[in-house]
């Protein structure tokens, strides 16, 4: 093979490279930082206060406004019991679309400390960390690292279940 042929070669694997990465997104929440693709991210909030749903889990903080919807808003340090996370002064909130198609609301909201974060995620920057067999905080399906940054991989549709029998149970 000549070095021509070689040099286009590289190219072309850097090419289909780059289309096998995707956007994501770190959020800092309690105790950790999550990785989420940017397509499940419909909307960054300024925290308000939620409206509390009575004998809800403390995870489950409350319901918030978001166009038109009453969305359940969550701690994920909370949830999956990394931290207490309280919102207030500089925290943020998240406006997640719900993926399982067993969820009563198609979308839910988390609380976040500040601005999430948008980074490419390509196949060589991104490691799972950890052993099979580990156990994983509830809520979480795997440990990784994007490049320096730790991060947890969330199961979105476990929470969702979580969020619809916290619900459901409250009512």
């Amino acid at each position: 093979m000549s070095n021509e042929n070689q040099t286009s070669g590289s190219a072309g694997d850097a090419s289909a490279s780059a289309q096998t990465d995707i956007r994501g997104v770190l959020i800092q929440v309690g105790g950790a930082r999550l990785l989420l693709p940017n397509a499940t991210i419909a909307e960054v909030l300024s925290f308000a206060p939620p409206a509390p749903i009575e004998g809800a889990p403390r995870w489950l903080l409350g319901q918030t406004r978001w166009r038109g919807w009453t969305l359940p808003l969550i701690a994920f340090g909370e949830l999956s019991g990394l931290a207490r996370e309280p919102g207030g002064l500089g925290s943020k909130v998240v406006v997640l679309k719900a993926l399982s198609a067993a969820s009563r609301l198609p979308y839910f909201a988390l609380l976040t400390q500040g601005f999430p974060r948008l980074v490419t995620v390509a196949a060589d920057s991104l490691t799972l960390e950890g052993r099979e067999g580990d156990v994983l905080p509830h809520g979480v399906q795997a440990r990784v690292r994007l490049n320096d940054d730790a991060a947890l991989l969330p199961d979105l549709e476990a929470v969702e279940a979580m969020i619809g029998e916290a619900l459901a149970q409250a009512a």
